[in-house]
């Protein structure tokens, strides 16, 4: 197999020199030194190829720092920026060079009826297609041999033309035709600029070479340098053998200055010939890799399939031949012209971009042997993107947002890669900034829990999950915790259960972090936890848990809430036996004032109103007061409070007439879907407070539990 892979650098310079020399080198220049003159010409040529030269960078230092497989441009952002950046990107590449082939063998079509008016137009493009496929389809050697013969033809017609004899008297215009009668400067720029678009062509055929890493770079850098000598030499030989009007109003002016014209008519069939056989080759393999990948639905698995020696990508190149067809016998591909340069501009950017993240973040695994400064590929995704504005805004905007459907629509199918990408590396320096600029107290101003739940295997206790999940509103933080006996499990299958776990929250679509731990038994191991875990200032403040049901645990599961307590962290207890409503939710808050417990009740009450995990949740205060002239000054000091707070609460004063708290509670709370209350402080005889507490709210099903942390500042959050 490996014999017959392409040994040298052929295989990518050929291929791209020939599509940067394409059919605007022939019908297109002349009209562009008429535009702007020589001096405009020469600058035109050289932003152009600054450009392509930085992306010739980055490419160079990606492709120098592992090996490159098919797939070229796919290949490289993929491994890079992940599976869905690549496909995102791929998927527009692949129809890019489709849509090119159609491109450039319509344009040789017209080119030849126009020197030969019997051929039919339509039959000419259609058995050139199918040529050309046929070549594709059976041997890559020989269709880049047949690149070599078109390559000389090209150099044949440049050399007529540097013979040829000027056709008029006339001084060199350095600026062009007056500006009445002429094109702005970045009209033209925009006209000129696909011309050295072409450096991917080779760059696609990564798959077939023996050596990528070498073939890539130096194929590349030689393909663009000499493409720039030609492009300053031509604008030379043109403003010096006719006047500006003539270049601009004459296509074929090259015909009547060469020294043999019909060798320029031989160069506009090479050229066109020569980028449709490269898009042809480039794009099956693109194509091929994205199947590979799963980029594409595994239906089209067939299109993964490589054959013969040289492992051809035939299906992929049937459908690309079949899609060329079908353009070709449509004919008009001038409306979706301008988005296929968007796709290849925008692959080129974010090639750039993957080059300077790379070598910005100096990550151990990017050490590619040619190094280039993150800066120079920055400045190189910057003029890709400016570059896509000033040829067409309207067609950069359709391919942003056709990129990003796609984008999404991969997203969605949770694409899984086998290698890793720089995104955690970026998001790693992300974090680092924040941390160490976060404040390591708490700002009433910012804050929000950051609980960590501890509901052992998540099936059995789903229903702390799913209200911790709620409370974090998809903007705040919790962690699923779990501890696992030290007897039975070995601390080798903690990974193990951490990937099942996050697996198993994925699929519920629960983003949360997950940390699974060893202990003597559950109690020692939530405490020890609750000490360690976090990073920084970024640690726990609220511990969210359910109850024990066992009379042994009482005493442990009292001094773990203690723990808690003493540790500075928020304590909420959720006892629930029947599953938490997530659409109209009355919820009951018994409030004993604005400190403390009282005051944590109501931000988790405004938090849950507020959350897009419950739907229509009625928030009421609940007070007890001993007399009736004692509820009409709390009723007034509520109504303030609640008015200063801005919370859509209700209240409700309750005169106990020295009867018993509890039965109150249980008499009004009776259809309430959760109840809230608060706890004393843990003190040594907690353990028996909370089982009485526990026997006196029976008959309540869902109580939720709270204890404030006392460096809390809830009433400044409030306020």
């Amino acid at each position: 197999m490996q014999n017959n892979k392409l040994g040298t650098f052929g295989g990518v310079f050929t291929p791209s020199l020939l599509t940067i020399l394409g059919v605007i080198m022939y019908l297109r220049f002349g009209w562009v030194v008429g535009n702007v003159g020589l001096i405009g010409t020469l600058i035109i040529v050289t932003l152009s190829t600054t450009i392509t030269f930085l992306t010739s960078l980055s490419i160079a230092s990606i492709s120098t720092n592992s090996q490159v497989k098919a797939g070229g441009a796919y290949y490289m952002i993929s491994r890079s920026l992940g599976v869905e950046i690549g496909g995102a990107l791929g998927i527009p590449l692949y129809l890019a060079q489709t849509f090119s082939v159609a491109l450039y063998v319509m344009g040789f079509s017209e080119s030849l009826v126009a020197i030969f008016p019997v051929l039919n137009y339509k039959l000419v493009g259609v058995i050139t297609t199918l040529l050309l496929g046929v070549l594709a389809l059976f041997s890559t050697k020989a269709t880049i041999r047949i690149q070599y013969v078109i390559l000389s033809v090209i150099g044949l017609s440049l050399l007529s033309l540097a013979l040829g004899k000027p056709i008029e008297n006339s001084e060199i215009e350095m600026w062009g035709v007056p500006a009445r009668h002429s094109v702005g400067f970045w009209q033209v720029f925009a006209v000129f600029f696909p011309a050295v678009t072409g450096i991917m062509t080779g760059v696609n055929m990564s798959g077939d070479l023996k050596n990528p890493s070498k073939s890539i770079p130096v194929g590349t850098f030689l393909a663009v340098g000499i493409g720039y000598l030609i492009y300053m030499g031509l604008p030379v030989i043109l403003a010096s053998r006719a006047d500006a009007a003539t270049l601009v109003e004459d296509p074929l002016i090259m015909r009547k200055i060469a020294f043999w014209g019909g060798a320029i008519l031989l160069g506009v069939w090479g050229a066109s010939l020569s980028s449709a056989v490269g898009s042809l080759l480039g794009a099956p393999r693109v194509l091929q890799a994205l199947t590979r990948d799963n980029v594409v639905p595994r239906r089209m698995s067939v299109l993964a399939n490589g054959y013969g020696p040289e492992s051809i990508p035939r299906g992929g190149t049937i459908l690309t031949v079949v899609i060329t067809l079908v353009s070709v016998i449509l004919g008009d591909l001038d409306a979706i012209a301008p988005v296929l340069t968007m796709f290849f501009l925008a692959t080129y950017g974010i090639l750039n971009i993957t080059a300077g993240i790379e070598r910005f973040l100096k990550s151990p695994s990017f050490r590619p042997k040619f190094k280039v400064h993150w800066a120079f590929s920055l400045i190189g995704a910057l003029g890709c993107v400016a570059v896509m504005f000033l040829i067409h805004a309207v067609a950069t905007i359709l391919s942003v947002v056709f990129i990003i459907g796609v984008l999404v629509w991969l997203r969605r199918r949770r694409l899984k890669a086998t290698w890793g990408d720089v995104r955690s590396g970026m998001l790693l320096q992300v974090v680092r900034y924040v941390l160490l600029r976060l404040k390591p107290h708490n700002d009433p101003k910012s804050w929000r829990p950051n609980i960590l739940v501890f509901s052992g295997a998540p099936i059995k206790r789903w229903h702390l999950i799913d209200f911790a999940n709620g409370l974090a509103q998809e903007k705040g933080l919790f962690t699923v915790a779990t501890i696992l006996p030290e007897e039975k499990v070995s601390q080798e299958k903690i990974f193990q259960y951490e990937k099942q776990i996050k697996e198993y929250l994925i699929e519920k679509n629960i983003r949360s972090l997950v940390r699974v731990v060893r202990a003597q038994n559950p109690f020692l191991g939530a405490q020890y936890l609750s000490n360690a875990y976090g990073l920084g200032p970024l640690v726990p403040n609220t511990i969210l848990l359910g109850d024990t049901t066992d009379v042994s645990h009482h005493g442990p599961y009292a001094d773990m809430i203690t723990h808690f307590y003493q540790s500075r962290k928020n304590v909420i207890i959720l006892r629930d036996e029947k599953p938490v409503p997530n659409s109209n939710l009355n919820v009951d808050i018994w409030w004993g004032g604005l400190k403390g417990n009282g005051g944590l009740m109501m931000v988790l009450g405004y938090m849950m109103q507020n959350s897009p995990h419950w739907q229509q949740v009625n928030i009421t205060i609940k007070m007890v007061v001993a007399s009736r002239k004692a509820a009409d000054e709390a009723e007034k000091n509520l109504d303030n409070l609640l008015s200063s707070i801005r919370v859509d609460f209700k209240k409700k004063i309750l005169v106990s007439e020295k009867e018993d708290f509890f039965k109150l509670l249980s008499d009004d709370s009776q259809g309430t879907d959760l109840v809230m209350l608060g706890l004393k402080k843990p003190d040594a005889d907690f353990s028996d407070y909370f089982n009485d507490l526990k026997h006196k709210t029976g008959s309540i099903p869902r109580k939720l539990f709270v204890v404030a942390s006392h460096d809390i500042a809830f009433k400044e959050i409030l306020s």
